[in-house]
């Protein structure tokens, strides 16, 4: 019988020793420079890259997926880790997207069309320097609704203000990323409803899978306040797999709990696993994150930023790889620890060194 895990035995086991990932020792300085330069001088290399980016045939290779989450400065979230503006700092996100994305390991990444254009510049200016594209063979999803900019007074009215489904489409882009709040007391809550249920329309019209990020809650003060109880994720999982003509191109992205089994049970649709809030210690999220692959059958992996982008002083890469081994190769906690040890650090010269190109 396996004996299972303590959490002291993976504090002991989790140690940095001194490492502290540096950002523009990976993603210097003149290459964030030249992204500026190839949008005033080659815009066109943005729609380029898109249309010849190989696909991957289906959206899982073995049925299960572990995506980046990019879209947080689009809704005007830029805290973390105490810092209030630390994710505003474009080329400190960026570095850390594309030190997660030049691995092959991660299936995708969802973000938000400024930084997806980034990384069809970052991708060809690599190419041109001899690399290989790291987008061929990745799932990029559009995010959709960011309009609900968070700690405004219309905050709780999520309009689709990113990728629209044909926008989606024009960029050949795997599929979208919606994000409702429900407050029963809330009529704009109502209206972020509406907007969806178009959405997964239009999405299903195109043929595209649609993630929904499914958020119960309320909406107090100015404020919102998300609710992780079990019961209340239970019951907006019913909402959300209910948009639109049809269900069968809808993923779910929800909260992990105690109880996730419960919240597995409430629909046949395959559910992915959000992170929520940076912890700083990346093995708290390890830990929910094998506990949540526990919960059912549809349980397909993980749809996670902060706690990957932003994991303390550890490598956003050694994080995300941890994550995909839980997902896709059934890591235990204490496993994906031990393999942080060996990742963190790895191959942070991948990009060599950046020289300013003219046109």
């Amino acid at each position: 019988m396996a004996v299972s895990t303590t959490r002291q035995q993976i504090d002991q086991e989790y140690d940095l020793k001194g490492y502290k990932f540096a950002t523009e020792e990976f993603f210097p300085r003149s290459l964030f420079d030249e992204i500026t330069e190839v949008r005033v001088e080659a815009p066109d290399v943005v729609l380029a890259e898109a249309e010849g980016r190989g696909r991957r045939a289906k959206l899982t290779l073995d049925g299960k997926l572990t995506i980046l989450a990019a879209d947080h400065p689009g809704r005007n979230v830029t805290n973390s880790e105490g810092n209030p503006i630390r994710m505003g700092d474009r080329l400190e996100y960026l570095g850390r997207v594309v030190r997660v994305m030049i691995n092959s390991e991660v299936d995708g990444v969802m973000t938000t069309p400024d930084i997806m254009d980034d990384l069809f510049i970052v991708n060809y200016v690599y190419k041109q320097r001899g690399g290989e594209s790291f987008l061929d063979g990745r799932v990029l999803i559009g995010s959709m609704n960011r309009g609900g900019l968070a700690g405004a007074s219309f905050e709780m009215d999520d309009r689709f203000t990113s990728y629209s489904p044909q926008g989606l489409a024009d960029m050949r882009l795997d599929a979208g990323k919606l994000m409702f709040r429900l407050d029963l007391n809330s009529e704009d809550s109502a209206k972020t409803l509406a907007y969806s249920a178009e959405a997964v329309r239009e999405c299903g019209e195109l043929g595209i899978p649609i993630f929904i990020e499914s958020l119960p809650g309320k909406f107090e003060n100015g404020k919102w306040s998300g609710s992780n109880v079990m019961e209340d994720l239970v019951k907006i999982v019913g909402v959300a797999t209910a948009l639109g003509d049809s269900s069968t191109h809808i993923w779910l992205k929800l909260n992990y709990t105690e109880g996730y089994e419960r919240v597995a049970r409430a629909t046949t649709c395959p559910i992915l696993m959000l992170g929520g809030p940076s912890k700083g210690n990346p093995t708290y999220t390890l830990e929910e994150f094998e506990k949540g692959m526990k919960g059912g059958a549809n349980i397909r992996g993980a749809l996670c930023g902060r706690n990957i982008l932003f994991p303390g002083d550890d490598d956003p890469q050694a994080v995300a790889r941890a994550i995909n081994r839980i997902v896709h190769n059934g890591y235990t906690t204490l496993q994906a620890v031990q393999f942080l040890a060996q990742a963190r650090g790895e191959k942070m010269d991948v990009l060599g060194k950046s020289k300013r190109r003219r046109r």
